[in-house]
């Protein structure tokens, strides 16, 4: 058979990458002569860069920029085969990056972003692939967008900082001399959340406490924000603060379409950059999986972004996840099986440390099955 490995990442214990290498071993193992193909996926988040790296090929970009609390730090984007970048935002303005007893979104910026477009331009690229899952800030891309060329002043007439509490004093910007080469870019944005850029479902109510902000703080940049907004959709004269998803990583979303950008589905984006399609339409079977599955694996996630493509083709798709809970009802309706690695009683600290092993089993279980049905 050829098979096509396109899981999500277990997260906290194994990367999409891992669990892909995982199935395959376990698969070869058994002697039967199948094909596995490798397409990890990711949904924008943390991963993918390394998850499309792994199933397209190209370059990882070793870059010094600014850190999400203004420090310096060292970190990568890749250049695909058709001079592509993909960066990751939690790699470089991430919450992951940011001590819990640090986050204040005072203190966080994007700027680091912008550096690493304008590193990207220096070396060619025309198309970016960008995730915005996982990001530390709530300054409406006001780094990132001066870190790519664009002045804002502050009412005394001085130029305004890079961090989000800077936002609370923006009296003027200007596109001016933002990088021209932008204009000929093309820009697709991962992006799983509907959120407008303020109001009640915006970035700061939202998302802002998870990201340190206070109650207090939570109203300022609310108000901010639309300011910013406003100053910015003036110049540009276009609206873009309540579009769907331009509230995503604290704005970075809104800043994105003021460039230009398109937000789509991150698994979407995934599997068109990675060109899954393609391997499933050949294929006879396609796995897929992620560390927990539910009924709303189906809306958006990376598992059943798979099973719909897989459905398109008539090609059978099973889903091996680390737990598989709520209506499985619902998830028999999209996939051809659903299997959980966790075949006998044990603690969640005991599967995720022993992960590689309950999934390997698994898999070798189900394929094992699938050729003693067909002979």
């Amino acid at each position: 058979m050829n098979i096509v490995l396109a899981p999500d990442s277990y997260k906290g214990s194994l990367t999409s990458v891992q669990v892909a290498n995982i199935m395959k071993q376990a698969i070869s193992s058994l002697g039967y002569h199948d094909v596995p193909f490798l397409k990890p996926m990711a949904d924008g988040g943390e991963g993918t860069v390394d998850t499309l790296l792994s199933s397209t090929g190209g370059e990882q970009v070793a870059i010094t920029c600014t850190g999400p609390l203004g420090e310096t730090i060292t970190t990568y984007y890749a250049i695909l085969h058709d001079n592509t970048a993909v960066i990751e935002v939690a790699n470089i303005a991430g919450l992951v990056q940011v001590p819990r007893a640090e986050r204040n979104p005072d203190r966080t910026t994007s700027y680091g972003l912008g550096e690493v477009i304008h590193d990207a331009l220096d070396r060619g690229c025309t198309s970016f692939v960008i995730g915005l899952g996982g990001s530390a800030t709530n300054d409406g891309g006001l780094g990132m967008l001066q870190a790519l060329g664009m002045k804002a002043w502050k009412n005394n007439g001085q130029l305004a900082g890079i961090f989000g509490k800077d936002l609370f004093d923006i009296a003027e910007v200007s596109f001016v001399d933002m990088d021209a080469r932008l204009a000929g870019t093309t820009i697709k944005v991962a992006c799983d959340v509907d959120n407008p850029l303020y109001g009640k479902n915006g970035a700061s109510p939202v998302y802002g406490p998870q990201k340190g902000a206070t109650q207090e703080q939570v109203a300022r940049y609310d108000a901010a924000l639309a300011d910013f907004a406003s100053r910015m959709e003036q110049q540009k004269q276009t609206v873009f603060h309540h579009k769907a998803g331009a509230g995503a990583a604290g704005g970075l979303g809104f800043a994105l379409l003021v460039l230009g950008a398109e937000l789509v589905s991150g698994a979407k984006l995934v599997a068109d950059a990675s060109r899954v399609g393609n391997a499933i339409r050949n294929a006879d079977l396609v796995i897929t999986g992620e560390g927990q599955s539910d009924e709303q694996t189906l809306y958006g996630k990376a598992p059943g972004y798979i099973a719909e493509v897989a459905r398109s083709y008539g090609i059978p798709a099973i889903l091996i996840s680390g737990s598989v809970t709520g209506d499985q009802d619902k998830l028999r309706r999209t996939f051809d099986g659903c299997f959980s690695i966790i075949t006998q009683p044990m603690t969640v600290e005991a599967c995720m440390h022993h992960a590689e092993e309950l999934l390997s089993e698994q898999t070798k279980q189900i394929i094992h099955l699938l050729h003693s049905m067909t002979g």
